[in-house]
């Protein structure tokens, strides 16, 4: 007994020192720590920015919307407030409020139940969900009750109107948890939206902006205290990504290949369309274009652009940088003769065309425009391998071209000193390494702008919420080879349209240059029995205007029958008509292809 009463003038005399402590020696930061405890701040999303296309038409916006959440640890059984008719404050029973607020919402009025009390038993949230993503009417109709404990959070709901249009190139979001610790080391959890793929993950930090905050005091009902001090920081919405792509030639384009896909039950089909003065990009089409709206419902290799994800062997377009070098360093002219057979062996190795004929004699040209390999590989063979090599990393193969698109695939390109003895030969030709539709088309914008390669743009601008547009910087150059030989290898491409391989990518009243290729591909169990054909071509040929490169991947069928030809034709004419591109006042020069008069030789 003596030593319970000990006990209890011990804690007296403890609770009155506390006491004169708080009240009379630290009365400040009493009061602080009383403030802290009644703070709370919440968090103010900004709405995130559009990505435009290139005449500020939406491709992806985000819409207004609110989550209606609950901290359940603050939930009280009863709590009073003003009752708006009498205008006094009276006790409510926080049942009856819920069920308004599920009326309101046309919710079940057990989920909101459960939502606002948790379950019996179980510990109680700090972020509990009772809806998610209602519009800014129902989040008025919900405030109406007067519930006291509800928060509405704005959040932003990603809408991408075009569908599938550009859908692989814009990417898409995804909702991801957030762990929170609030100031008294309560951690919480809550739903995020943030870009995953395309240019909604490259772009995040110009489209996200800067989240603002609202600090205010509540009391011991959960409910903030009218008279305490509000403060609050404003979010700045994110900036609008405006980009190069043209949503009619996009459009355009995507249905091309889509056709073209479906014709020859390809495994895909892309094209790209390039402005050959700038790099301006104007389409990145895939023939599986993912709806961002609904990315699951599309395989996951095609969530993004084959056409800078896609790395392949060129086949002929990849005779292009031979040809290029061998004029540019003076080894061959347009008119330098070849007897081109079937068949050529070189020390242990033969290379062979994809067609027998009969022993020609070619012109440079003719070759080119025939794509004969045994031609290619003499003119090749007047090149030192590491020259070639230098060369086409020039070009950019082997590098990641990039864009701001993730998942750039940067092709393969071995150093010439690996090169085996067959290899030194086949990449002379477009086999042995592999590049995407995206170089392909680098290449030809080089070719079709005087030998001056523009680095391909995809962003145009950026603009603030104020409409203050920032342009971005402009495209890297580089000259890749001279005047002179850009005017030669177009209109050698001139004369691959004219007398070629490719007379079907003509397009009445344009002059059309531009080069086919085939390669040999790997299918799925690793053997080479599937095919890569493509087609790179540029209009009008005597002053570039627009590149178009389509690539079709292990078509099915007989090989003879394969051809992006109409495809190329009717992307390239949608670009011509759009951008009201006026014919061709000039008449078509080719080369000759044969040695002598006679230009008649058969395949």
């Amino acid at each position: 007994m003596r030593l319970a009463l000990v006990l209890v003038l011990v804690l007296l005399v403890s609770l009155m020192v506390r006491l004169v402590w708080i009240q009379g020696i630290d009365p400040a930061n009493a009061a602080k720590a009383a403030v802290d405890a009644r703070t709370t701040t919440q968090v103010i999303e900004p709405v995130r920015g559009d990505i435009l296309d290139s005449e500020g038409g939406v491709l992806a916006t985000s819409i207004v919307r609110y989550d209606l959440v609950v901290d359940q640890r603050q939930v009280k059984s009863t709590y009073t407030k003003r009752d708006p008719v009498t205008k006094t404050r009276v006790r409510v029973d926080a049942k009856d409020d819920v069920k308004a607020l599920a009326d309101a919402l046309g919710l079940d009025e057990e989920a909101v139940s459960l939502a606002v009390f948790g379950k019996e038993g179980a510990a109680k949230k700090g972020y509990s969900v009772i809806t998610k993503s209602i519009t800014p009417e129902a989040k008025d109709k919900a405030e109406d009750v007067g519930f006291p404990y509800l928060q509405a959070i704005q959040t932003s709901q990603r809408s991408y109107p075009n569908g599938t249009l550009a859908g692989p190139v814009l990417g898409f979001m995804q909702t991801q948890l957030k762990e929170n610790t609030d100031a008294a080391g309560n951690k919480s959890t809550e739903e995020v939206s943030a870009g995953v793929e395309g240019l909604e993950l490259s772009q995040n930090d110009a489209l996200s902006g800067t989240p603002g905050e609202r600090v205010y005091e509540k009391g011991a009902d959960g409910v903030r205290i009218p008279s305490a001090p509000l403060t609050e920081t404003a979010a700045v919405d994110g900036q609008d990504v405006k980009l190069t792509i043209d949503s009619d030639i996009q459009w355009r384009a995507m249905e091309a290949v889509m056709a073209k896909q479906k014709e020859f039950k390809a495994e895909w089909v892309n094209a790209v369309v390039m402005e050959a003065k700038t790099g301006r990009i104007l389409a990145l089409a895939d023939s599986t274009s993912m709806d961002p709206n609904d990315p699951a419902a599309t395989e996951t290799r095609y969530r993004s652009s084959t056409t800078v994800t896609q790395a392949f062997e060129p086949g002929s377009t990849g005779k292009v940088p031979t040809f290029a070098l061998a004029l540019e360093q003076g080894a061959v002219s347009a008119t330098s003769e070849f007897t081109v057979p079937n068949a050529l062996k070189i020390g242990k190795e033969t290379i062979n065309d994809s067609l027998k004929h009969q022993k020609f004699e070619m012109t440079a040209a003719g070759v080119f425009a025939r794509s004969y390999n045994t031609g290619t590989v003499q003119i090749g063979e007047k090149l030192s391998d590491q020259d070639r090599y230098d060369f086409m990393r020039k070009l950019g193969i082997g590098s990641k071209i990039d864009i701001g698109l993730n998942g750039a695939n940067a092709g393969l390109l071995a150093n010439y000193s690996d090169w085996e003895r067959r290899q030194r030969l086949t990449t002379m030709f477009g086999q042995g390494y592999t590049q995407t539709a995206l170089h392909t088309a680098s290449i030809m914008q080089a070719i079709g702008n005087g030998g001056v390669q523009v680095a391909p743009k995809l962003i145009d601008s950026y603009i603030d919420p104020d409409g203050t547009v920032h342009q971005t910087e402009d495209s890297a150059t580089q000259r890749v080879v001279s005047e002179k030989t850009s005017a030669t290898m177009r209109r050698m491409m001139e004369t691959v349209v004219t007398d070629g391989t490719s007379t079907k990518m003509q397009i009445a009243g344009y002059r059309v240059g531009g080069k086919s290729g085939t390669a040999q591909a790997q299918g799925d169990d690793g053997k080479f029995d599937q095919h890569t054909s493509s087609f790179a071509g540029m209009v009008p040929i005597d002053d570039p205007q627009y590149i178009v490169v389509v690539t079709m991947q292990h078509p099915q069928g007989n090989w003879r029958s394969w051809t992006v030809g109409d495809t190329f034709t009717s992307i390239m004419k949608a670009v011509l008509a759009k951008n009201s591109v006026a014919p061709t006042t000039t008449e078509p020069n080719p080369f000759k292809v044969f040695v002598g008069e006679n230009q008649n030789y058969g395949w």
